[in-house]
């Protein structure tokens, strides 16, 4: 029995509630930023002076050979030939993307090393051609 006649109330003290709710705000608003993750961006590349060459305008592919020779574009060249030529031909461009492509055969330690071999020449990016059937 109560005195007065009132009943008791029934309510729910939100207090703690809206202090668990604050921290775990706080703990996401730390965490999350830590994981974000970004795009890879690529700088402009710088004016010329000149006017660009109608070479540079062409893709620079290598056909690597099974006896370490490469096809740069269409000149035939020998093992140890070809990576001076790449150097120079990448030297004188301003996009140093090459694309490799070889026989399916071919084994791809020869690749592989095709592939350093340009990257010590100063190609930026390599891609990868397949021969369509």
């Amino acid at each position: 029995m109560q005195l007065g006649g009132k009943q008791p109330a029934a309510t729910i003290n939100v207090t703690p509630l809206i202090d668990v709710l604050l921290v775990l705000i706080i703990i996401f608003m730390v965490i999350l930023p830590a994981h974000s993750v970004g795009l890879p961006v690529r700088a402009p590349q710088e004016e010329r002076t000149a006017a660009p060459t109608p070479s540079d305008n062409l893709a620079l592919v290598i056909t690597v050979l099974a006896d370490g020779g490469a096809i740069v574009n269409r000149d035939k060249l020998t093992a140890e030939e070809w990576p001076a030529k790449l150097k120079w031909v990448l030297a004188s461009r301003a996009d140093r993307t090459v694309f490799f492509t070889a026989a399916p055969d071919l084994e791809f330690r020869l690749v592989g090393t095709a592939i350093d071999h340009a990257r010590t020449a100063g190609a930026t990016q390599v891609g990868l051609l397949a021969k369509p059937d």
